[in-house]
């Protein structure tokens, strides 16, 4: 180990770091110098990766939880030779940058996901380490380990002290992750000052008793922390956490070791003071040894992968079968069901669209053999369960594919994240959709990142009846439309329900959302004999107006948009109302996506909606974004908490049956 190069190599960074944030006039001084030594340590000589190829598959992951301290990442990648340009870094958090204000992934090469929001990078490194045995135990052979690396992540107390972490941490301990290692950055400074002020917890205590190997030493100790590397991969049976004494904003004269250097910009003066203490000569300074170091680095890093690489061709000849798995999982396109495998039903069949998913899930699994996921301690209420030959993923059984999150969903989320974000994996998970709250902020990360995980939310409406209000979404089918890149499906039947997984399964550049039933849907005659074709468009025809209006002749006409399980209650109460009026035609056009169909072209959209018609809009849930289809006196939604009570009996106490739309038409 080259201490001489590593510690230029923090130099540089402290040099990078200081002028960077200093252009900006924004940043988060304190931990890119605080933990300049960690990062010179993990990508000067530690981490297994190669800058010239970011994507190789074996590489290992580094996650920088504390995503504020972006200019630690971007100065060590810049320097291991990412293609991040110094004018990246000269142009720190300025539109056009690689050089972000937070690490985005997507954006610059080298960072392996979006962070920022504290307590959710860990997590998802959670669910990377989680992939890394997922796909070792299924590709690995007794003369071949072709996936075989680590997964380093760096917290710093903000993480630790948002609830995500204590939920992934527990389950990571749970399920043995050997190589996942977290570095903990303990240098008891917040944003508010000393993190006494709030927070007092015994954090080592906490860890072993999850089950973690607990770590200790300083962050500038270059053979102290090869030694505690060593010992944490020397634990195989339990993650590790390494906590690492430090000082925020070290080398900063006076601001070093306190809350002014952790959220803002050292200042001019200070910048300059802290320069002159620590040798920076000039402005953007890289240390020439650092730099040929680096060169040196990429060397060995490049025979590095290229040896994996031959040792996954020879693993390719002599395991075919396995190779052409690998090619299908690594491919990134869900394979879909051939018209004879897909679950099949009759009209009238009543079944929940929760249950019906199950069948399709199960049918998708069983030729998306990458397909994982889980539900969050209700695999039997959310109907989320992978076929038996499938198996049920744990310490012991690294090769099964149902994950039992337990009752954790946000970490859920972002582990699914991290599974989707690590390669070769498809993710979903589940649960209540009212709980879906819990998750939230991982499901706006998965729809910024654009990660194509399946999230299904059952129990989706009022009608989920006695459990009550507390049970009963109101505004979150809303919430999710206005989130940009969240796609959600809220199928009306059985068939329908076929389709959605169907088309969250083929979507490849952003989440998707499963709004299903727990009540019984009928299976009803689609008037579109094309539906599927125009489903994939957001929306259909699932009854057409009759052919004329009786004797009195046709003088108005009434196209109903409904979702979900209203579809069925807006074909009853279309059938009443034309039975009670002859003068009046209905149709109903069933809008699974409303995203995707306001996306359409206008003349596909008159189709379903021809002008003049008026539009009358059935759902049950708040009617905010349904005003661009109809004037406000034509919604029929919930502006309100619902109600104990059995299912249709909820419905017909907050006005949801058919005879009141029937009315309303």
């Amino acid at each position: 180990m080259n201490t001489h190069a590593l510690e230029k190599i923090a130099l540089s960074v402290r040099a990078l770091s200081i002028d960077a944030i200093e252009k900006a006039a924004s940043g988060h001084p304190g931990i890119c110098l605080g933990a300049a030594e960690l990062g010179a340590f993990l990508y000067g000589e530690a981490l297994r990766h190669d800058p010239s190829a970011p994507a190789w598959p074996d590489r290992d992951r580094f996650v920088l939880s504390a995503g504020h301290g972006s200019m630690l990442l971007y100065s060590l990648l810049f320097l291991a030779g990412y293609p991040i340009t110094l004018d990246d870094i000269k142009r720190f958090r300025q539109a056009g940058s690689l050089a972000a204000g937070h690490p985005e992934y997507g954006w610059t090469a080298g960072v392996e996901a979006t962070t920022g929001p504290l307590g959710q990078g860990f997590a998802m490194a959670c669910g990377m380490a989680l992939a890394e045995t997922m796909l070792a135990a299924r590709f690995n052979t007794a003369a071949h380990r072709v996936v075989d690396h680590y997964t380093y992540t760096l917290v710093g107390d903000g993480c630790l002290e948002e609830g995500i972490s204590h939920e992934a941490a527990s389950l990571a301990g749970h399920l043995r992750l050997g190589k996942l290692i977290a570095f903990y950055d303990s240098n008891h400074i917040s944003i508010d000052g000393d993190t006494a002020l709030s927070f007092s917890d015994d954090t080592a205590g906490r860890f072993r008793a999850y089950g973690w190997q607990v770590l200790s030493g300083s962050m500038y100790d270059f053979a102290g922390l090869a030694a505690l590397l060593a010992q944490a991969k020397a634990d195989p049976e339990r993650p590790s956490l390494i906590i690492l004494d430090s000082i925020i904003g070290k080398g900063a004269p006076t601001k070093q070791g306190s809350a002014d250097s952790h959220g803002a910009p050292l200042g001019s003066e200070e910048a300059a003071r802290a320069k002159e203490a620590l040798g920076i000569p000039g402005d953007f300074y890289v240390d020439g040894d650092a730099l040929a170091h680096f060169a040196r680095k990429r060397v060995e890093w490049r025979a590095a992968r290229e040896a994996w690489e031959a040792a996954f061709a020879a693993w390719s000849k002599e395991y075919p079968a396995k190779r052409a798995e690998w090619d299908l999982c690594f491919g990134g396109k869900a394979l879909p069901l051939a018209p004879e495998d897909a679950p099949r039903f009759a009209v009238g069949d009543k079944i929940a669209t929760r249950g019906a998913g199950n069948k399709a899930l199960g049918a998708l699994a069983k030729i998306n053999l990458n397909l994982v996921g889980g539900s969050a301690d209700l695999k039997g209420p959310n109907a989320v369960g992978l076929p038996a030959e499938a198996g049920v993923y744990s310490a012991a059984n690294r090769a099964g594919r149902y994950l039992h999150f337990g009752v954790r969903e946000f970490a859920m989320a972002a582990i699914c994240n991290g599974l989707q974000l690590h390669g070769g994996l498809r993710a979903y998970c589940a649960t209540f959709m009212v709980f879906s709250d819990y998750l939230r902020p991982a499901l706006r990360l998965a729809a910024l990142m654009r990660l194509p995980v399946v999230f299904v939310f059952t129990h989706d409406s009022i009608f989920v009846g006695e459990d009550g209000p507390t049970h009963q979404p109101v505004e979150h089918l809303a919430s999710f439309r206005a989130m940009p890149g969240l796609r959600v499906l809220r199928p009306a039947d059985a068939e329908e329900t076929v389709a959605a997984w169907e088309a969250a399964l083929a979507r490849q550049d952003g989440p998707t959302v499963l709004a299903l039933s727990r009540q019984t849907i009928p299976v009803f005659a689609k008037a579109d004999p094309s539906w599927r074709a125009s489903m994939a468009r957001g929306a259909y025809l699932s009854k057409a107006a009759r052919a004329d209006g009786g004797a009195e002749g046709i003088t108005r006409e009434v196209t109903v948009i409904a979702t979900g399980s209203e579809v069925p209650l807006a074909l009853e109460a279309a059938a009443k109302a034309e039975a009670a009026d002859v003068r009046l035609r209905v149709r109903v056009v069933s809008m699974p996506c409303r995203e995707v169909f306001a996306a359409q072209d206008a003349a596909f959209r008159a189709t379903l909606l021809p002008p003049g018609s008026r539009v009358v809009v059935c759902e049950a849930a708040a009617g905010q974004g349904w005003e661009r289809f109809a004037a406000p006196e034509d919604l029929m939604s919930l502006e309100r908490f619902g109600v104990s009570a059995p299912g249709p009996r909820a419905g017909e106490a907050l006005g949801f049956s058919a005879d009141a739309l029937a009315e309303k038409l």
